[in-house]
């Protein structure tokens, strides 16, 4: 990974502070709302004490029989067709037992449903009634009471039989409609508002099971109803912006008054929906999605409102119906002296909250996003710079290690005074001294040779005197030896002596256009007698090679290359010289190969320097090597434009060197 790609990366860090801003904007939200549950929480108490105080009437500590208004004419023949927008509040006293009550402007009506698969039938006004399957109704009102029984022999319209003598205020005659099928018998029934009950009292009796339905007891109850005078005074008394529902001991919604609108919206756009998704998405995805409260719902079974029941106060945020507003919902007890009444339920919608995280968030991620593309873009731009002054120091590197003999150029950044900068600074001492101890080794040979020279006539003048001497004969060997050793002495400092003119041949070499093809052909022909008994072949074109440079030092080259092939081929081995040229910009490449050692592979980038050599066991004996054969051979490719390299074969190894020609010089005016 490149340090701009890094540097990038650690930019990414920053997105830890969005994210940080995104939990404090959760956090608030959070303090926000517990803040307005609080708020609302006492609003619902003071309210409870204000209901008490204005002598509103509260509901029984009892549970109750509800009386839901008709939503549409009910006709009373036994059937539950009328009741079915009803049904979904059925109340059952008994497993088995539904009962629904409802009133019009006029009438109270009664729907009784048993489940009863097996019957005993007989009329009320049989004396036998009393042993049959039948209903019997228990009217209450002020102090005054009175029961009625019902029963039927088959389906169609009864009369109930009065139980006790007619009272005041309550119906004499109660007639309706008895329809039964395989499982269950129906009873439908009206009385007068006028007449209507304060209290009923419900006993179902089954003839072949009597300890079914609670064995035949009463279940007297107050009837409760959605009273318009209490849904008044709630009304007056509810805060703005806030409904609120009485309900009874048992759930079932007295009065409501107020409106939970909340706060006008402050603006509205094309975008609420993604303010709404943001809400719900990130600030607030644990809100409750379910339904809110139904408006006409004659009893409520949520969660807050039962524990209100039970006496414990309890709070419910939803996703409002609108997109962009939260609903809030609370429920208390109503406590009367230590008697658990019944409870209120408030209900307030919000939509500055949603607005506020809203607007919060948004500015903390444009802000956040902000500062992210700016850090991004200095870091960005600072990682460039940085690459790109490692970039120089690099480049400058590896220009230091040029093998033409060039001066090693001053490194860039050496006067910056920051860590590059010390790199610097160490490269550039550390390149002195490379450069001091290479300019040490490349004039070496020329001191080495001159030095020598001298010592070395006169221990041959001395071996020349010494053999006119009458010496003794067991004195000839050692002479023998010391000449032998002055010889190769002398080898070696012509070899020394001869890569110095080398060297400074090359300086002054004019080029001459020649046919490169005719050099190596002359040579390869010169080296057959040389490298008996092993096999020479060339591969050479016969036609024209044009080359611009200097043939004598190709020649030259080429014979260090075969002397270097003959010192490592076995003598049934073999040699091969190849020339080829191509009409690029390629030029000619000379490969000489020979079968013998394969190169080490630690010394393929060392092998063409000066005084290095890699000749073990597989080399000559007798011959001075001082690594300064194959330097010459590079010094020549490198005047050609050209460069040499090794490589292994399978069976041996190939020099191969690369002429492009000597640049032509202009002549002078």
């Amino acid at each position: 990974m490149t340090l701009r790609r890094k540097l990038l990366a650690v930019a990414l860090s920053t997105l830890a502070l969005p994210f940080a801003g995104w939990l404090y904007v959760r956090q608030m939200e959070q303090l926000l709302r517990r803040s307005q549950e609080q708020a609302l929480l006492a609003t619902a108490f003071a309210l409870g004490r204000g209901l008490v105080a204005v002598g509103v009437t509260m509901p029984a500590a009892t549970r109750g029989w509800y009386v839901q208004n008709a939503r549409q004419p009910i006709v009373v023949d036994g059937y539950g067709d009328d009741w079915s927008t009803l049904s979904p509040w059925v109340q059952r006293p008994w497993p088995g037992v539904r009962v629904q009550l409802a009133q019009d402007a006029v009438w109270l009506y009664l729907y009784i449903e048993v489940d009863d698969a097996t019957r005993t039938r007989a009329d009320a006004q049989d004396s036998e009634a009393q042993d049959a399957d039948h209903v019997e109704l228990t009217m209450v009102r002020g102090a005054q009471q009175r029961g009625f029984l019902i029963a039927s022999a088959a389906p169609g319209s009864f009369q109930a039989q009065p139980m006790d003598p007619p009272v005041r205020g309550l119906p004499d005659l109660i007639t309706g409609q008895w329809q039964e099928d395989a499982g269950s018998y129906r009873i439908e029934l009206r009385v007068p508002r006028a007449q209507s009950p304060d209290r009923l009292g419900i006993a179902v009796h089954d003839a072949d099971a009597p300890a079914r339905f609670g064995g035949g007891e009463t279940d007297l109850r107050p009837l409760y109803s959605l009273s318009p005078s209490l849904s008044n005074d709630l009304a007056q008394l509810a805060p703005t912006g806030v409904r609120v529902r009485l309900l009874s001991a048992d759930g079932w919604v007295l009065a409501v008054g107020g409106t939970p609108l909340g706060e006008p919206p402050q603006e509205t756009g094309r975008l609420a929906w993604l303010d709404n998704l943001a809400f719900r998405a990130l600030i607030a995805p644990a809100l409750d999605r379910r339904a809110n409260l139904p408006v006409a719902a004659p009893r409520l079974d949520d969660a807050e409102v039962q524990r209100a029941l039970q006496g414990h106060a309890s709070a419910d945020w939803r996703a409002g119906t609108d997109a962009g507003n939260v609903l809030l919902t609370v429920a208390v007890p109503l406590d009367t002296r230590g008697v658990n009444r019944g409870a209120l339920v408030l209900e307030q919608s919000s939509r500055a909250l949603p607005l506020l995280t809203n607007r919060a968030l948004l500015g903390l991620m444009l802000a956040s996003v902000g500062g992210l593309l700016v850090a991004g873009a200095l870091l960005f731009a600072f990682a460039t710079w940085l690459s790109l002054r490692i970039g120089r120091l690099r480049d400058a590197a590896e220009r230091a290690q040029r093998r033409d003999g060039a001066p090693i150029v001053a490194l860039p950044l050496v006067d910056d005074r920051d860590e590059l900068g010390d790199l610097a600074r160490s490269f550039s001492r550390l390149l002195d001294a490379i450069g001091a101890y290479t300019d040490y080794l490349r004039t070496l040979a020329s001191k080495l040779s001159h030095e020598l020279n001298t010592p070395l006539a006169i221990v041959k003048s001395s071996l020349d005197n010494l053999e006119h001497a009458d010496l003794p004969a067991d004195a000839q060997p050692y002479l023998a030896r010391a000449r032998d050793g002055t010889a190769r002495l002398g080898a070696i400092v012509r070899a020394m002596s001869e890569a110095s003119r080398m060297e400074r041949a090359i300086a002054s070499t004019e080029g001459e256009d020649f046919d490169l093809a005719q050099v190596v052909r002359g040579c390869a022909e010169a080296y057959r007698p040389l490298a008996l008994p092993r096999a020479l072949s060339c591969m050479i074109a016969q036609a024209r090679v044009d080359l611009h440079g200097a043939p004598e030092l190709i020649a030259q080259a080429l014979d260090k290359l075969f002397d270097n092939a003959l010192s490592f081929t076995p003598e049934q081995g073999w040699i091969r010289i190849a020339l080829d040229s191509s009409e690029d910009d390629e030029g000619a490449r000379i490969t000489v190969a020979n079968s013998g050692p394969r190169l080490p592979e630690a010394m393929s980038g060392r092998l063409f320097d000066s005084l290095v050599s890699v000749r073990g066991g597989g080399a000559r004996i007798g011959v001075p090597h001082l690594g300064l054969g194959l330097y010459v051979v590079r010094l020549v490719a490198e005047l050609h434009q050209g460069k040499v390299e090794a490589h292994n074969l399978e069976d041996g190894v190939a020099f191969v060197m690369q002429l492009r020609g000597m640049p032509r010089r202009r002549l002078a005016r």
